[in-house]
């Protein structure tokens, strides 16, 4: 696979995601407004969400490798309903995460909840993934009040590697007609996954011009072509399939879209 964001990197990009979601937040004329890509939520639920999340992961992450079940953050103070004091404790959630990463470093063991994936289950894989949280949800209060932007490309490209090796791939059997779906960033780059009764496997693809096109192997069933951005955010449920160039058969990613390995 391509080389992935460097720790130093991803705590970074957690705080600057953070920090653009409390000021989406800052801007909202209420607390009250719902959330369109979350409607069971109103903007406070979404904080709410995002803040205990982030403490409870900050909790995992301090119990350490032997850990064998996600921790809470037990005594930490409720979000508070005021904005002022509700952004303030936001803002200490995620230094909390930010604390408990930096402390344990990339490489120590962490629990995680997709054991069967290919992300391995360290602290480094977990802050990839809560930069992904963080920034789609993020999406989430800008489009509430109504200044949606992409992901930043950095954050998205890394995103779209992130979802289909921690998110996708498994050794849950494919319980359809094996397929290969590939996935084409306008930005240069391009992921391939393979459907079969033996899971789901994700991997980079080459970029185009540096390989023969016969070093990819069987030509794709379908392929979603789209910015980064828009490949995550269709990941997550935040935009249609609609929204992406599709080629091939579009049933394979209704499939994808449908499938739940854990069922």
């Amino acid at each position: 696979m391509e080389k992935t964001l460097e720790f130093p990197d991803v705590l970074r990009l957690i705080d600057e995601r953070s920090t653009a979601f409390r000021a989406a937040v800052a801007s909202a004329p209420s607390l009250d407004a719902q959330v369109p890509t979350c409607p069971e939520w109103t903007l406070f639920d979404l904080v709410k969400h995002l803040g205990e999340g982030r403490r409870s992961w900050a909790a995992t992450i301090a119990a350490g490798p032997t850990a064998a079940a996600k921790s809470t953050s037990e005594g930490a103070p409720a979000a508070p309903r005021e904005r002022e004091a509700l952004l303030a404790w936001l803002a200490v959630s995620t230094q909390e995460l930010l604390v408990a990463l930096r402390e344990a470093g990339p490489d120590r063991g962490c629990w995680t909840w997709w054991g069967t994936s290919q992300s391995p289950q360290t602290c480094g894989a977990v802050a990839r993934h809560q930069l992904q949280e963080i920034a789609v949800h993020t999406y989430d209060a800008q489009l509430t009040v109504g200044t949606p932007q992409p992901l930043p490309e950095e954050v998205a490209l890394d995103g779209v590697e992130e979802f289909l090796s921690t998110c996708c791939a498994t050794t849950t059997a494919w319980p359809h007609e094996p397929a290969v779906v590939d996935y084409h960033a306008t930005e240069g780059r391009s992921w391939r996954l393979w459907l079969s009764a033996d899971g789901a496997r994700a991997g980079s693809l080459p970029i185009p011009g540096t390989m023969p096109a016969t070093a990819c192997g069987e030509d794709p069933d379908a392929a979603a072509r789209g910015a980064a951005s828009e490949l995550v955010l269709l990941f997550y449920g935040r935009i249609p399939l609609d929204s992406l160039k599709l080629d091939g058969d579009r049933r394979h990613f209704d499939l994808l879209i449908a499938w739940d390995p854990d069922e």
